[in-house]
């Protein structure tokens, strides 16, 4: 974790999900900034492990065990904050639920499935603003950042739960971003593409190279998504030089999002024509 700026200096952040991927990076980037970051995982092994190499790096983390599905653990994941860094300024919902949590359409999804995803989807973000606002409004201010994706935009066969979640994450985003402006907190959100994590590499793209290579064939960009790319869009988000930004739903996915479907359909065609020995992902 190189240093980048100090631009967060004396700031106080949660980064939920920060164990791993995405949030791992998003904690890395903040901590490089000068933000004194509180990492909230259900994974806690793991959240203890990034917080070490935060504070390795020079940055100063720690590591709160959270289920963000459940309102006392959520009150207590902004308290530890506010009790160890003196101060709340930035909020990033990052948690998300299992894999197979998000999985299958209407008929498929079990309703005990369904509450607990959407708990962690949707129900976090409005539980880390309830017991989070007051301190960021304590604070002067702050940045709420809800982690989406063109899933939210966008849909697919089989994903009723996870679309449905990422869809109600850009409105809530939009609806907060209303109510706290007078307050000084800006509420944006972030909506990925494919984001390569290491457990996405590890568990499939190892595994399957020529799938990789045609996901990176739809990207105008030539390549999918790093978990750096979308910390650096949090940071930009949260820092000064987007003060005049809030209630946004900033698309950081390599143009994959802007292809007119007709003309991306005949490109994947032609790629499957000259590379026959593509295994596909699904």
């Amino acid at each position: 974790m190189a240093a980048q700026s100090r631009r967060f200096k004396d700031c106080g952040a949660v980064v939920t999900g920060g164990a791993t991927g995405i949030g791992g990076a998003i904690a890395e980037r903040l901590a490089a900034d000068g933000a004194s970051v509180l990492i909230a995982d259900i994974n806690s092994e793991g959240a203890a492990e990034r917080a070490a190499r935060i504070q390795d790096a020079g940055g100063v983390a720690a590591a709160c065990t959270t289920n963000v599905g459940e309102l006392d653990q959520v009150q207590a994941m902004i308290q530890a904050a506010v009790d160890r860094w003196g101060r709340l300024d930035i909020i990033v919902n990052n948690a998300y639920p299992a894999q197979e949590a998000m999985t299958g359409g209407a008929e498929e999804v079990p309703p005990d499935v369904y509450d607990r995803a959407m708990a962690v989807l949707v129900k976090a973000s409005y539980l880390s603003a309830k017991f989070g606002v007051p301190h960021l409004r304590q604070a002067g201010g702050g940045s709420i950042v809800n982690i989406s994706s063109i899933h939210g935009l966008l849909v697919a066969p089989g994903a009723l739960v996870y679309e449905t979640g990422k869809a109600a994450l850009i409105a809530a985003t939009r609806q907060m971003a209303v109510e706290y402006g007078r307050d000084g907190i800006r509420v944006n959100a972030i909506a990925p593409g494919h984001i390569v994590t290491e457990g996405i590499q590890a568990n499939l793209w190892d595994r399957n190279p020529s799938g990789l290579q045609f996901f990176e064939s739809q990207y105008p960009v030539g390549r999918c998504g790093r978990p750096e790319d979308i910390a650096a869009a949090v940071a930009f988000l949260c820092s000064e030089d987007a003060s005049f930004i809030t209630g946004h739903t900033l698309v950081v996915d390599g143009g994959h999002s802007l292809q007119i479907q007709e003309n991306f359909g005949v490109a994947q065609a032609r790629f499957m024509r000259d590379h026959p020995d593509t295994q596909l992902p699904y």
